[in-house]
């Protein structure tokens, strides 16, 4: 055993020394460096190898926002004023009656006084057609159009549609951005949606929200009402321009919102893309929209006129008042008669009956199923032409 203790003895000397000897012998080894913290772009380390990672996309609406926003213009519109009355310069005037020729610290000399008003629109073809409100473009003498990417171009006005608040001017430039028509029929309550527009004139926004409520009506804003709803904010301005979907698709034209103090509360209302493209085609095509007219006045069921009358149902609409000698007097439709079909197609209530007659071709024949007496009957009625709104 003690022999064994000192080979074990004299095997550590040696390898011991061997150690020593190459210790001896390397290289020194390099210094360890001391742990630092260091800020991005100091001189310690480049800031190009600290590049920050591309922010998360999943929850972004940039590329919806980057398809639409090139088509959205702003719309400044302009119309002279015309020249004060004289009288209004008479000092013995202004003795009894006070200034009421000078407007804003302007004199009464003043001729061309513009008043400017901002809204916005929405590209529709690279021809140069745009969609906006008729609110915005009314009575205007002059209509400017400012582009997204800063091209300013007068605008010529090709035709209005006031029962539905639309308007369709052109301009003519060239590599134009068209924005693409969405489907309504795809849209859906929840859904998220961009309204993009000029407000207040601080420059091109986009606001976020989501589909309220699809088919409002009743609104008394316009004669023909199928509203989208949303809660995107629109103010003042965004009115003419685009409420859009998750793909940057076109779905409604931002019209109206209800407010009691004029800011956005989160009830917005825009005109839906169908009707805005049937709008739009019929302003092109002919200048106006031409649609179908019976010559009725109608008027809603209530449960109480159901009860009145007897009625067994809450649908259709009932005729309060014909035209004399319109296609429907002539016809034989008759006050108190209730519509409960047009060519077909069932009468939920009077917007559904205005927009059912709207469609019909015009010179054509329609069949129209009325109530009357709690007796069922079918009339031919040759479809007029509705006249034009002019406001």
């Amino acid at each position: 055993m003690r022999r064994l203790w000192l080979l074990f003895a004299q095997a550590v000397t040696v390898v011991l020394a061997l150690y020593f000897v190459y210790s001896a012998m390397r290289p020194e080894w390099p210094p360890a460096r001391p742990a630092t913290v260091q800020q991005l772009g100091t001189a310690a380390q480049p800031a190009t190898a600290m590049i920050a990672a591309p922010a998360p996309t999943a929850n972004s609406f940039r590329t919806a926002a980057d398809r639409a926003m090139p088509a959205v213009v702003n719309i400044l519109t302009s119309k002279a004023l015309p020249r004060q009355h004289p009288l209004l310069r008479d000092p013995y005037f202004k003795r009894f009656f006070g200034e009421r020729g000078e407007r804003n610290g302007e004199s009464d000399d003043e001729e061309d006084d513009d008043q400017n008003s901002l809204g916005s629109g929405v590209i529709v073809s690279p021809d140069g057609y745009i969609l906006t409100n008729f609110h915005v473009v009314e009575a205007a003498d002059e209509i400017d159009v400012v582009l997204a990417d800063g091209r300013k171009a007068s605008a010529k006005l090709v035709g209005t549609d006031p029962d539905t608040d639309l308007a369709v001017i052109k301009i003519s430039l060239d590599n134009l951005p068209a924005i693409v028509l969405g489907r309504i029929d795809q849209v859906k309550v929840g859904d998220v949606v961009l309204a993009i527009g000029n407000p207040f004139g601080v420059g091109q926004t986009v606001t976020m929200g989501i589909i309220s409520a699809l088919g409002r009506n009743n609104l008394h804003i316009n004669h023909f009402e199928n509203f989208i709803q949303t809660d995107a904010a629109i103010n003042f301005g965004n009115s003419g321009g685009a409420l859009i979907d998750t793909n940057g698709n076109l779905i409604g034209i931002n019209s109206a919102i209800y407010s009691q103090t004029g800011g956005s509360v989160g009830i917005g209302f825009a005109i839906p893309v169908s009707t805005a493209k049937t709008v739009m085609e019929s302003i092109i095509r002919n200048g106006h929209v031409v649609r179908g007219w019976i010559g009725v006045e109608s008027q809603e069921i209530t449960p109480e006129l159901a009860q009145s009358f007897g009625l067994q149902r809450d649908s259709g609409a009932i005729i309060a008042g014909v035209v004399r000698n319109g296609p429907a007097d002539k016809a034989g439709m008759k006050p108190g008669d209730i519509l409960l079909q047009v060519d077909g197609k069932p009468v939920k209530d009077t917007n559904e009956m205005l927009n059912l007659i709207a469609q019909l071709e015009p010179g054509g024949k329609a069949t129209m199923r009325v109530l009357r007496k709690n007796r069922e009957s079918d009339l031919a009625v040759t479809v007029g032409k509705r006249p034009v709104t002019k406001k």
